[in-house]
Formats: structure tokens, C-alpha cells, sequence
């Protein structure tokens, strides 16, 4: 099967799969170039509320495919461009993650907002083995997530990490049972979808550190109809009919 992206949007929630299955899911320099571009697409639809990265098969992502690239490409440039667009996608975007998490898989799971996995998941920041430097943007967001002591570990290791530790180190947010990852995923992205979008996309700038946006977020909490809704909907004992949009 070719190396490609796909996608689908169901009922609110995309859902982009890495397949490269001779591969165990690496990115190839199409794929890194391609992400950005379908994650553009998919942050301007407005039938979309939440984003769900996940590979194909049994495997999340094994990290970068450097058989594909030219002579003059830099997989880490590359794998820096996709990863910026994920973090910066404006609404809530989760990963569900089975077997190898590793290399650049980690650094786009990393880049999600959620990471829900499978029981025998396995997660690694590898370049260490090669001697790369890792990007400097993809440390901090990994020490940021998973605390300095943490990062360092995997960092300077090289070494896979077990599902269970992954959880402990707070690099996951679920662990679930096998065969039970793609029903948790689909529970909870309905309830995601169901929520406000507009203190979501808040919350997401809020928790990633951004600063200069705090006024612009007073004005659209002023201006727009959700807090009116949600209180409704309370008192109401019904679903609340949320408006806002990005």
C-alpha cells in the first residue's frame, strides 16, 4: 500500500490516519509536507469540532521514513513544520495511539492536546541513536507535557517506554484496555463535539502559554450567545445548542 494520509468527518469529528503499514506507519517527506496543508483544510471546516490522529493497523506512527528523502531535505525542518501545525490546529485534537509510538510518531502525539492508547503501546524519543540534536521547539513541548525529569529520561536514553510508564509519566491521559481504544475514543470526542467550542478554543491558547489574546477572548465571551445557552440548557435540564465558531 502507497504511504498517504487519510481522512475522514464524521458526525463533528476528523479523523486523520497515518498509513504506511510496510512501514509500521513512518512518515515519509510526502506525508510531513502534505499534514499542514490537510490540517489548513480541516481547521476552515466548520462541520469539524475535533481532530483524531491515529495510524492504520496496529501501529500509531514508527517515527520519520528517511529512505524518502532527497539530498537536500531536513527531516527535522520537516517534522518541525508538521508538528507546529498540529499544536496550532484551533480546536481540541487527540491521539489514539496503538503499538509503536516512536521518533516522530511521539512528536506528533506529543503535539495533540489528549493521547489516549492501548494496552501495549510503546513510546520513544530516539535520537540519541543517531546522534541528532532534537529540535529545540519539540524538547520544550516534551518537557513541558512530561516534566523535565522525564523528558531528560527519554531524551538521553533513547529507550521505549511502556504504556503503564507512559501513563505514570503523564504522557498519556488514558490507558485503555485492548480492543477497547477505538469505542473510549468515540465516546469521548462526542462529548468534545457536544461542549463549547468557544471556551474550548479559550482554554487551548490559555493552557499552551499564549498571552497577548486574553482581551480578544473577554470580547468573545461578551459578544457571543454560549454562556446564555449553557445556563438555559441547565435550568432547562436539556442539551445546550452552543453557537459560537472560530
Amino acid at each position: 500500500m502507497d504511504a498517504t494520509l487519510l481522512h475522514t468527518v464524521s458526525d463533528g469529528v476528523a479523523t486523520v490516519v497515518v498509513s504506511h503499514p510496510a512501514k509500521r506507519n513512518a512518515m515519509t517527506a510526502a506525508m510531513w509536507r502534505a499534514l499542514p496543508g490537510l490540517l489548513d483544510g480541516l481547521a476552515d471546516d466548520p462541520a469539524v469540532r475535533v481532530l483524531v490522529l491515529t495510524g492504520a493497523g496496529p501501529t500509531f506512527c514508527a517515527g520519520a521514513d528517511i529512505s524518502s528523502l532527497t539530498g537536500d531535505e531536513d527531516p527535522r525542518a520537516l517534522a518541525v513544520a508538521a508538528e507546529e501545525a498540529l499544536a496550532a490546529f484551533p480546536k481540541p485534537t487527540l491521539a489514539a495511539i496503538r503499538g509503536f509510538c516512536v521518533g516522530g510518531g511521539s512528536q506528533l502525539a506529543a503535539a495533540c492536546d489528549l493521547r489516549f492508547a492501548e494496552e501495549g503501546a510503546s513510546f520513544g524519543v530516539t535520537p540519541a541513536k543517531l546522534g541528532i540534536v532534537y529540535p529545540a521547539s519539540s524538547t520544550r513541548r516534551l518537557a513541558s507535557l512530561v516534566g523535565p525529569a522525564w523528558a531528560k529520561y527519554l531524551l538521553f536514553s533513547a529507550e521505549l517506554m511502556g504504556a503503564e510508564q507512559a501513563l505514570r509519566a503523564g504522557f498519556l491521559n488514558e490507558l485503555l484496555p485492548a480492543g477497547q481504544l477505538d469505542k473510549r475514543v468515540a465516546e469521548f470526542t462526542r462529548v468534545l463535539a457536544a461542549r463549547s467550542q468557544l471556551t474550548q478554543a479559550a482554554a487551548k491558547e490559555f493552557a499552551d502559554g499564549r498571552t497577548d489574546r486574553d482581551g480578544y477572548w473577554e470580547e468573545q465571551a461578551a459578544r457571543s450567545d454560549d454562556t446564555a445557552e449553557g445556563v438555559a440548557a441547565f435550568l432547562e435540564r436539556r442539551a445546550p445548542r452552543f453557537t459560537w465558531t472560530p
